[in-house]
């Protein structure tokens, strides 16, 4: 028997396939060349993002922070889709505690969610999405339950087994009359935890017609030749000798099945059609599709035999979820099966270790990740005390090549990552057998009906924006302009002149807002609307939904041990204590040393927000420099002043300079809004308080920011008497989240903080660390809490080309 193979070229980067096998190749209709058009459009133009989420430790109590990195791939490859973010934070009954909006760096976002003290629950459920994610199944959008400790026992980390269930999977999807074909199980507890099982399966005589075992984690497999008109029953046994009975699925009198034999370099299969079978079943199509890109498809016929059997070429695939279909005649799918690929291509390692090391009471460490300077990366790093366990129900890289693509839960995902070993092989095609991947709808996909998007995937990062109602077109040609001050909650303000289009629309892209703040509006040239017409902003985001349905099915797979609970509890009874006792300690005769804060410091409090605050950059205070008052331009006066930044052609007569770093363009930015060179060369000195030049890479760049950025603040508050009319009208406005920073004590310096007791659990988290080729050694110094003796270290991240790495240790 022959077969015609086309192994298409894909998009995605490794996809790079392009071959004919044939042995016997019939005419290609109509039908399936626009089959194939129709499946190669679905791939390119409806790529769909997923999502990982690394947490800095596994359970919280109230009143702590959640602190978290998201990592956005679309395929094999980081997402270049979207610019924002989305986390809902909802209690367990759904209700929205905080809907967060991030902007997207790198393919990653990051935040902080800070549980309220008076907090009852035992979880926390967070869901995570970008825009374009909305447009799709939203059994995909990223769910989890995050545990939290309370005063009396957390029942949910009660590990009891009652109401042991089992489900059955017929290999390709239908148990079909007169086909010997592979039934799978999964059987587990109604927490979620696998259940070891054994039984029988009999016909409605009551003959035994198969066995089955548990093989791993409650799933296995047995054969079974159902025939027509037939029932059949499980009579089994959970590993605690309590005896059930289940029934099969309902036995189809024709139709075709798909076995599939995953081996080294390729996939085999064979396909069975019913003796008995209508005539759409004597020609049938088999299609495999890898994160949606078309990488096999073969016409087969079985006219004149009801089994054919064949092989898919992997060995240069990406490793991944391969999903194979098989269609009749009439290119309707009638069997699908998945299975996972695994060419050991998906993983890069960092040098982990430490150049200093102190687990005694506030020692210094200094913890070093190394990376080959061809590998560029972006990672997160978690430190916290051993004792308080270690998330087991999911990781970077089994999410991203496994769970992320599954419907259904998958116990212990990280183990099938564990080793390379035959078995392990083995008990992960258990867990293919066993779940879902449904992301193609092929009966749509087949005519040609592509999803419709309602909502447009985010191009850019949440604008400035709105509308102006109750006025004519003609008057506002009149009146085309907006004038608008943005003032903050800590007084800075922004003014700028935004056009307005003749339907009211105005938008200015280029303004990155942070929290809330007032927008005082007057138009220009027409004063009578000032009266009449109504502003409103908008800044593009999705909004809040008011309540999330929950369903916990999926996510039942972390349990933490008595031992780690214990420890975790401690360390948050530690904690409230001295919450606590600050609210009700008052200090008397007692003198406190500290290190007063340096001019610059104070002048970045009060002019950096967002991802302009802090950071490795070098401060110039204009506003105390008397060289700054005589020099002609900003950049004249950086000249010189910043190690590695090159300015060419600034001069008093006034010429624009060029800049270069690192062999890139430095970004500018005016009172942090993205500018260019010709505007801020042209800003008068007497204007400007504060420079900071922001070393590459700078990540506030929004797009990597390998020339870095020159951050240029006017003045404002006491240093500028810039103020907003009484008289205008305001809107409040609302922007990004904002971003909280991790607080890493520093205990080589004098702070007042450092007079109290240290009970942090999460010693150390930095959500953004990034590996260039220039800057591919990193060391990140931390101090140790007061008690803990042993560190656990997690290191997550992907690398520019899409893989993945995880890295813990634990040290002692």
């Amino acid at each position: 028997m022959k077969f015609f193979y086309n192994i298409k070229s894909s998009v995605c980067s490794k996809l790079l396939l392009l071959c004919f096998l044939q042995v016997h190749l019939f005419a290609q209709t109509v039908t399936t060349r626009s089959v194939k058009t129709n499946i190669e459009n679905y791939g390119t133009n409806f790529q769909q993002e997923r999502i990982y989420i690394q947490f800095d430790k596994p359970v919280y109590a109230p009143g702590e922070t959640i602190w978290f990195k998201a990592y956005i791939m679309q395929g094999i490859n980081t997402s270049d889709i979207s610019k924002n973010f989305y986390f809902d934070f909802t209690d367990s009954g759904g209700n929205v505690l905080l809907h967060s909006i991030s902007p997207v760096i790198q393919s990653s976002a990051k935040g902080g969610f800070e549980i309220p003290a008076a907090y009852t629950g035992q979880t926390i459920h967070i869901t995570a999405y970008t825009k374009w994610m909305l447009n799709f199944d939203s059994a995909f959008l990223y769910n989890k339950d995050i545990f939290v400790i309370q005063k009396k026992p957390a029942a949910m980390n009660a590990v009891k087994k009652t109401g042991a269930v089992i489900h059955f999977f017929p290999e390709s999807g239908d148990c079909i009359s007169g086909i010997n074909g592979k039934i799978a199980f999964k059987a587990n507890y109604e927490n979620g935890l696998p259940a070891n099982v054994n039984g029988n399966v009999v016909n409605s005589k009551g003959e035994t017609v198969a066995t089955l075992a548990s093989m791993h984690d409650g799933m296995g497999f047995f054969y079974l030749e159902p025939q027509a008109g037939e029932t059949y029953n499980a009579k089994w046994k959970d590993d605690k000798a309590v005896l059930y009975q289940s029934n099969l699925p309902v036995v189809k009198n024709n139709g075709a099945a798909l076995e599939i034999k995953p081996a080294t370099g390729q996939t085999g299969f064979v396909i069975r059609r019913s003796i008995n079978a209508a005539g759409n079943f004597t020609e049938m199509h088999i299609v495999a599709t890898m994160q949606q890109q078309l990488v096999y498809m073969a016409s087969v016929k079985l006219d004149a035999s009801p089994v054919v059997s064949g092989s898919i070429p992997t060995a240069q695939l990406p490793s991944g979820i391969l999903q194979i279909t098989l269609f009749d005649s009439n290119w309707i799918a009638v069997a699908e099966r998945i299975c996972f690929v695994n060419n050991n291509d998906f993983y890069f390692e960092p040098e982990v270790g430490f150049s200093a090391l102190g687990l005694e009471k506030r020692r210094e460490n200094i913890l070093v990740i190394s990376l080959p300077d061809s590998v560029e990366a972006n990672l997160s790093v978690a430190i916290t005390d051993a004792g308080v366990g270690v998330d087991s129900s999911d990781d970077i890289i089994s999410h991203f090549l496994i769970t992320g693509d599954l419907k259904g839960s998958v116990y212990h995902p990280s183990y099938y990552f564990s080793n390379s070993s035959d078995s392990t092989a083995q008990h992960l095609d258990l867990v293919m057998l066993t779940n879902g991947w449904r992301r193609i709808k092929w009966e749509d996909v087949v005519q040609g009906k592509m999803p419709k998007i309602k909502y447009p995937n985010d191009t850019a990062y949440l604008s400035f924006g709105g509308k102006v109602y109750g006025a004519s077109p003609d008057e506002l040609r009149g009146s085309s302009n907006l004038l608008i001050i943005l003032k903050a909650k800590d007084s800075s303000q922004q003014n700028m002149i935004v056009p307005v289009n003749p339907d009211g629309s105005f938008e200015q892209s280029n303004v990155i807002l942070f929290d809330t703040l007032k927008a005082f509006y007057q138009f220009a040239g027409v004063t009578n609307l000032n009266n009449s017409a109504e502003v409103t902003f908008g800044n593009g985001s999705v909004p809040s939904p008011k309540k999330i349905s929950i369903n916990r099915d999926n996510f039942k797979n972390f349990y933490i041990d008595t031992a780690a609970e214990n420890r975790a509890k401690y360390f948050a009874d530690e904690e409230a204590r001295l919450a606590q006792l600050l609210k009700t300690t008052t200090l008397q005769d007692v003198v406190v040393k500290t290190k007063a804060k340096s001019p610059l410091q104070l002048l970045d409090e009060k002019y950096a927000g967002g991802l302009f605050s802090g950071g490795d950059a070098a401060q110039f205070d204009l506003t105390n420099d008397p060289v700054a008052k005589s020099t002609f331009s900003i950049f004249t006066y950086l000249q010189g002043r910043v190690a590695g930044l090159t300015i060419n052609s600034a001069s008093s007569s006034g010429g624009t300079p060029s800049l270069t770093w690192r062999g890139s363009t430095p970004e500018i930015y005016i009172d942090e809004i993205q500018s260019d060179v010709s505007t801020a060369n042209s800003l008068t000195m007497n204007d400007i308080a504060y420079i900071k030049v922001f070393r590459p890479p700078f990540m506030g760049a929004f797009g990597g920011g390998s020339g870095g950025a020159i951050a240029v603040y006017t003045k404002k508050g006491g240093d500028a008497s810039s103020r907003p009319s009484k008289g205008l009208a305001y809107k409040i406005v609302t922007g990004y989240t904002p971003q909280k920073e991790f607080y890493s004590p520093d205990y080589g310096t004098i702070d007042q903080r450092n007079e109290q007791q240290d009970y942090r659990s999460t010693i150390y988290w930095n959500p953004l660390v990034i590996t260039t080729s220039a800057n591919h050694i990193i060391r990140l110094p931390f101090y140790n809490n007061d008690i803990t003796n042993s560190f656990r270290v997690i290191v997550e991240g992907v690398s520019k080309d899409g893989r993945l790495t995880r890295i813990e240790k634990v040290i002692e």
